[in-house]
């Protein structure tokens, strides 16, 4: 790798595994092509056993190598044929380890998985002495870039982009290590530009930017991923001249029809659009009066005759909502929007839903989209920029709450289907509980040129984790934290310790200094970093808190905003009920007195002045077991992190000081245990 850290692909010398005789000879054996993707395994598996055991291994290729090159295809399958072609094997046989697969992209994942048991000094002859095999838990892993041309990254907290710089796609050496990092933890789709197109990135389906595009599309496929494009639905107008984007205008169909055979032609490894339409301002169907499936399905037949998906973001809602106005819930907005059309999106269209109905909050319900939506194509989207939760400064590990979400029983299936635990968001994703053509899970990327990637190096645990997870949903989050730590930071036992004992709370101990209760935002508006309570409360996005002397919270129950009804049983009644809402998202569905006694036996206000104290005590703590690292951590490292916990300390302790201080002053009631409130 060049001026940059290699994470997780540090393939440092290690002390176990260096005698291991099966590792000296490497078999690759089933029906797979002989292609680049191989090629790129080939190297991968000699430069990692090298370094990390000074073995160069004898590589064995047993296939006929007649099956097409994963890379050169481009047809319309289905979720279950990209699972099926990744899945592999390792075993041990006649003395070395064979890696058997039917596409070459599962022998580079068969690699990697060698190369990480290798590089967290597991025993390899222990590991693989009964055979093990693979499956993706999801056909589609993607990332999202919110990358812009000129450089910046909406949302982005570690840096530049490395894809542009002055409206110029750059391609170099960090292109093709960026492709390994994310291959190597099962990444098998990326959007490279923002979802907000404007400006240069409006022409990226022009000769404008085709050359480079394909370019980058070849390093991708050469290690097994798929290159999406964000589209600009309103391209007639910006870059074709027309003066509509209507759906069902036949001249936009027409012009839609021969842009994208010149697309598809001169990128010959584009795989799909990612297209977000009708929210904040993006211009959509709406305006002309059709429906989200219009729009998606319009696109989506041109692109399936060059074998292309279109994937239609559901963050579509009304941007502005008059405060006073206590019916209108931009939460609702998602299955408003998209239940009714169940069913009329084409097979080609996957409907990329956010995991909770707001934004990305440290704490909100899972969308009801999941489980509302039984005719349609789903993903998931998750965002491991930690837009509202710490932007890479505080340190928040996200797994457990991806594997919150992925838990989540939706109840989609009735009668005796219910309780058979085949209707969990992982299992609609999957594919599995409605036989879904395509599906999967994406998220917002945190990655920036940074020389650690990730701002601050904890953070890359993010980027490793979503992978891992989304790769094999069944992993633990202590399990990959582990991993991320031994091939990345150290692999001493008792730094490992210590930096689980960091990482595993750290969600947590972020929602307990932050928002209380479910109730979300409270934070500065335009940057999202930092404490500002009413910093939303009278905009018009509709993120509000609406505490007053007596109580706070949203009404979203049968008598508010009817919200909590958009779930299935039994999940409605339990979010409608005040009695039966689990503490944690209270007040995202009710609005409760001060006084109002939670499950855990507090009030209200009880528990906003216990969990702000206890969150930055906690905070305080994971800094000061950080510290104790010094000298047994790369230096680099330790400073990074050292740095980032300064900033989380005094964010802490702001929100701390400030949401305890604006409660006691508007609600007048003492805090129980006396402490300092200002």
């Amino acid at each position: 790798m060049g001026n940059y850290a290699k994470l997780w692909l540090n393939y440092s010398s290690k002390k176990n595994n260096k005698d291991c005789k099966v590792l000296k000879k490497i078999v690759f054996s089933g029906s797979f092509a002989d292609d680049k993707i191989l090629e790129n395994a080939k190297k991968e598996l000699s430069l990692g056993l090298k370094d990390m055991l000074g073995i160069e291994p004898q590589i064995i290729i047993s296939s006929d190598g007649n099956t097409q090159s994963c890379a050169a295809k481009r047809e319309l399958t289905s979720g279950k044929a990209i699972a099926d072609s990744e899945v592999y094997t390792i075993s041990i046989k006649d003395g070395s380890i064979d890696i058997s697969a039917v596409s070459s992209t599962g022998i580079l994942y068969g690699v990697f998985n060698l190369l990480r048991t290798v590089g967290c000094e597991k025993d390899v002859e222990k590991e693989y002495a009964s055979a093990k095999t693979f499956r993706p838990s999801n056909p589609l892993r993607m990332l999202n870039h919110w990358d812009n041309m000129d450089g910046s990254i909406e949302r982005g907290y570690s840096g530049r982009s490395f894809f542009y710089e002055n409206d110029e796609i750059i391609i170099n050496n960090r292109t093709v290590d960026y492709a390994r990092l994310i291959a190597s933890v099962g990444i098998n789709a990326v959007v490279i530009n923002n979802v907000n197109v404007k400006q240069a990135a409006s022409y990226m389906i022009t000769d404008r930017y085709f050359e480079k595009l394909a370019q980058l599309g070849e390093i991708f496929a050469g290690y097994g991923i798929g290159l999406y494009l964000s589209l600009n639905y309103a391209s007639t107008i910006e870059i074709g001249g027309m003066d509509s984007a209507d759906p069902l205008d036949e001249g936009v169909k027409a012009w839609w029809k021969e842009k994208m055979a010149e697309v598809f032609a001169k990128i010959p490894t584009l795989k799909g659009f990612l297209v977000k339409a009708d929210s904040e301002g993006r211009p959509g169907p709406f305006t002309y009066g059709r429906t989200q499936a219009d729009g998606a399905n319009m696109l989506a037949d041109i692109a399936k005759e060059h074998g292309a998906i279109i994937i239609w973001r559901c963050f579509v809602y009304n941007c502005r909502q008059d405060w006073r106005d206590k019916k209108t819930d931009r939460a609702r907005a998602g299955y408003d929007n998209f239940k009714p059309m169940d069913g009329d999106y084409h097979d080609n269209v996957i409907l990329q839903i956010k995991n909770g109905p707001m934004d990305f909050q440290i704490r909100e319900p899972i969308s009801p989209l999941f489980g509302g939506l039984t005719k349609t194509n789903q993903m998931l989207e998750v965002q491991i920029a930690q837009e509202y939760t710490g932007q890479q400064i505080d340190v928040c590990y996200l797994i457990p709450m991806f594997k919150e979400i992925l838990g989540f029983k939706t109840y989609a299936k009735s009668g005796k289907d219910i309780g058979n635990g085949d209707d969990t968001v992982a299992d609609i994703i999957s594919g599995k509980t409605f036989d879904s053509r395509f599906s999967g899970i994406a998220a917002v990327t945190n990655t920036g040129n940074d020389f650690n990637w990730t701002g601050d190096y904890l953070a890359g645990a993010n980027l490793f984790g979503f992978g891992r997870l989304a790769f094999d949903t069944g992993l633990e989050s202590d399990e990959i934290a582990e991993e991320f730590i031994r091939m990345t930071i150290s692999n001493e036992d008792g730094v490992v310790d210590t930096i689980k004992e960091i990482l595993l709370p750290s969600r947590a101990i972020y929602e307990k200094y932050t928002c209380p209760l479910g109730i979300g935002w409270m934070v500065k508006p335009a940057t999202h970093y930092g404490c500002s309570v009413d910093g939303y409360e009278y905009d018009r996005w509709g993120t509000y808190h609406r505490a007053d002397h007596l109580g706070l919270g949203v009404d979203r129950t049968d008598k508010g905003t009817g919200y909590a009804l958009q779930y299935n049983e039994p999940n409605a009644s339990i979010y409608n009920s005040p009695a039966a809402c689990p503490d944690e998202l209270a007040l995202f569905f009710h609005h409760l007195p001060y006084t109002h006694v939670l499950h855990s036996g507090k009030t209200v206000i009880q528990h906003i002045y216990d969990a702000h104290f206890e969150g930055y005590d906690e905070a305080v703590k994971l800094a000061e077991k950080w510290e104790t690292l010094k000298g047994k951590v790369d230096d680099g490292i330790f400073e990074n992190v050292s740095e980032r916990f300064k900033r989380q300390l005094y964010n802490a302790k702001e929100w701390c000081d400030q949401v305890n201080t604006y409660f006691h002053r508007i609600s007048g009631i003492e805090d129980e245990k006396g402490r300092e409130i200002w």
